[in-house]
């Protein structure tokens, strides 16, 4: 039971990768008060979980529904993630926002910790390892998030601005390539 639950919390924390969302989330919350980043970071797992436990239970049921695979499911989400990374690298959408400090539910709960990658992994888990340690692998690396996203103001201190912006950067071109990636195998399957 414990190698099956390890078979799903690998695959789940490379989908969602809590410590390159750290990175994101300080680029993200940069001019929000460390209350409200705290409150974000609460929102984005909260939102997150929602979208994933809906997802487990929902999803195969409205892919059939709307006639889509997995694969168009990958390229559209690779299409959101390019979009969101390609804003982050040339500087797009930044007039257009109201404030930098409500992204607790878009983009933190979806697409970044509840994206193309987790959702197509927790279909693929439920199939091979069962639903209830699907969930329990899917609540614990969202514990880990936790833990990440309410320190990352040390990551801040120990980094400095100019080192989260080029971090931000790359993070943002690393986006880029996982974005290419997913369109790429979601195209590679039709």
């Amino acid at each position: 039971m414990f190698e099956k639950f390890l078979a799903a919390l690998i695959p789940i924390f490379v989908a969602i990768d809590p410590i390159g969302l750290v990175a994101l989330f300080i680029g993200l919350g940069h001019s929000a008060s460390h209350e409200n980043r705290r409150h974000q970071a609460y929102l984005g797992i909260l939102t997150g979980l929602c979208v994933a436990v809906g997802f487990i239970f929902l999803g195969k049921g409205i892919f059939n529904a709307l006639g889509i695979s997995v694969a168009d499911f990958q390229v559209a989400g690779g299409l959101i993630l390019l979009a969101l990374a390609v804003r982050e690298l040339v500087g797009f959408g930044r007039a257009d926002r109201n404030t930098d400090d409500d992204f607790g539910v878009v983009p933190l709960g979806m697409p970044l910790i509840a994206g193309p990658a987790l959702l197509t992994a927790l279909l693929i888990l439920i199939d091979s390892v069962g639903i209830f340690l699907t969930v329990a692998a899917l609540i614990v690396n969202l514990l880990l998030v936790a833990v990440a996203l309410c320190n990352a103001e040390r990551f801040t201190r120990w980094m400095g601005k100019q080192g989260l912006r080029g971090v931000s950067k790359l993070i943002a071109l690393l986006l880029a390539a996982i974005a290419i990636s997913l369109i790429r195998r979601g195209w590679q399957v039709h």
